[in-house]
């Protein structure tokens, strides 16, 4: 028990400092205006680079089969260490729009081998107890998302390059740390040859459609709703300007909420079954999304109870659907399974960010956020079948 304490701390850490490289760019985004002189539209460029990089590793990944064919643990680690020098490549002082895009999109193609790949790694090592693991993992990556806002909130005085230095070092020593200390797990079953075909054949049995749809529905709903927590916070200062709200520390707190909501939703899978508590956590987000046109009518107090409850429970089922894919995919592609996963996911989440923004346009901004509730109707109707 205690190894198995000690192999959890090691994977969830290592996730932790490993997944700083996805949001480092964002930290610093103003000095690198400002040292590259870049235009302002530069933070969705750069953020999305990150994606699209993200999206395109999983794919090849999941192609490849990587996390089934070897060793999990020699991924992560490599995947952690090139990803460190595309990270440091930010810090070189004769870097264009176009080499900053190409280096951000670069740290996140190896991030698909941390990850989707640090959740094989824990499923690898963990069987009774996977949605409780998960949960510890998803709630590192929680915590990393709003870690940007935290930096703001401390208007730190170190040089931008110490930040991004900072997070190449973090990943350098959590992917050390997993060669180091975290073998492959004893569930780990090898996949002997390369299967092209294994992306599709994954979703063949109805168990694993479903919590793979049921996913799908929660990151409709989920990156966009953290994109703009800002947003909505901005949108209530303007309309309520005697009763201002800071907004970077708001921000921070309603995001890294959900660090707590997955952990505690990992103990509770040990007491329900994890399809029952995603359902429970995709109804109140979905009702949230349906109700948010009323948040700008809510004093401030009710307000921040309101959006600290829907960034609650839009993360909460992460994990529990993760574990659900895990458990409902051949063994010997469960790697790839979670990849694949991974990879329509996000790429779902840019669909998500491009529908609001456009309609940002042409709707009350008061109606905006009904949009996100598609994600988690769809995702609860995938949820119907009693075979997950």
């Amino acid at each position: 028990m205690k190894r198995k304490v000690f192999v959890l701390i090691i994977i969830v850490t290592a996730q932790f400092l490993c997944t700083s490289l996805w949001f480092a760019g964002n930290g610093v985004m103003s000095y690198l205006i400002e040292e590259f002189h870049l235009s302002e539209n530069s933070l969705a460029n750069l953020t999305s680079a990150v994606q699209l990089g993200f999206i395109s590793g999983t794919l090849i990944f999941a192609l490849l089969n990587i996390a089934d064919r070897f060793s999990p643990s020699l991924v992560f680690f490599f995947c952690a260490l090139i990803g460190a020098l595309f990270n440091l490549g930010i810090m070189v002082h004769s870097n264009t729009i176009i080499s900053l895009v190409i280096l951000r999109f670069f740290t996140g193609f190896f991030l698909a081998g941390i990850y989707p790949i640090g959740m094989k790694i824990a499923a690898d090592h963990f069987k009774k107890q996977l949605g409780k693991s998960l949960g510890f993992l998803v709630g590192a990556l929680v915590l990393g998302t709003a870690f940007p806002h935290l930096l703001s909130v401390l208007k730190t005085t170190f040089p931008w390059e110490s930040v991004i230095a900072s997070t190449s070092i973090f990943a350098a020593l959590g992917g050390g740390a997993i060669l180091a200390f975290v073998p492959d797990g004893p569930y780990r079953k090898k996949s002997s040859k390369l299967k092209l075909g294994a992306i599709i054949d994954v979703f063949k049995t109805k168990p694993f459609r479903s919590a793979a749809f049921g996913y799908f529905g929660h990151m409709w709903e989920l990156y966009t709703f953290w994109t703009f927590v800002p947003v909505i916070l901005k949108i209530y200062n303007e309309t309520h300007p005697n009763f201002p709200i800071n907004i970077s520390l708001w921000s921070f707190i309603i995001i890294s909420i959900g660090s707590i909501a997955c952990v505690s939703a990992g103990y509770l899978s040990l007491k329900w079954k994890e399809k029952r508590i995603a359902i429970i956590a995709l109804t109140i987000s979905g009702i949230c999304c349906l109700l948010s046109p009323s948040l700008f009518y809510l004093n401030k107090v009710w307000l921040l109870i309101f959006l600290l409850i829907w960034g609650y429970t839009v993360i909460m089922d992460s994990p529990l659907f993760s574990t659900l894919v895990a458990k409902n995919a051949d063994p010997e592609i469960k790697g790839t399974a979670l990849t694949i996963v991974n990879c329509i996911g996000f790429s779902l989440t840019i669909i998500s960010l491009q529908t609001v923004n456009f309609a940002l346009n042409y709707i009350n901004k008061e109606y905006l956020f009904t949009i996100l509730a598609i994600g988690p109707i769809l995702g609860l109707l995938a949820l119907k079948t009693k075979k997950v």
